[in-house]
């Protein structure tokens, strides 16, 4: 599969991550639920890890990897924190779309850390997804 088929599925388990869990915590404390989807993960990622035999590599990651999955990873669970406390209190038509801001966020991030090149697309595109959250967390 492509790099664009793989960012399609993200969406689309991204789209039922709002739907599964605003229903999923509407009885329950947002960071239980969080503590809960992480030990679900875990364990399904590892499986995926053991089963693929790829279990040793975990030793022949440098440290300046693991440094910023660390990183990574304690921004993942912060998102996540926020993002179930949000859908806790509000709707998930109005939540998903701000949590989608991140796309514009990393657009522009990754021009300034990591060096990428804007180009017309990108900047057009994430000029359009403010829009778009705008749009739809404003118009009623």
């Amino acid at each position: 599969m492509t790099w664009a088929i793989y960012a399609l599925l993200s969406a689309f388990f991204g789209a039922l991550v709002a739907i599964l869990g605003k229903v999923g915590v509407r009885d329950v404390d947002s960071n239980l639920a969080v503590a809960i989807r992480t030990v679900v993960i875990v364990f399904f990622a590892w499986g995926i890890v053991l089963a693929q035999g790829n279990g040793r590599d975990v030793l022949r990651i440098s440290r300046h990897s693991y440094t910023f999955l660390i990183l990574s990873a304690v921004a993942t669970g912060l998102s996540w924190l926020f993002y179930y406390n949000a859908l806790k209190l509000g709707e998930a038509s109005r939540v998903a779309p701000i949590d989608k801001l991140s796309v514009a966020l990393a657009v522009g991030m990754a021009f300034v850390f990591l060096g990428e090149k804007p180009t017309t697309g990108n900047v057009l595109g994430a000029v359009l997804v403010v829009s778009g959250v705008l749009v739809s967390v404003l118009v009623r």
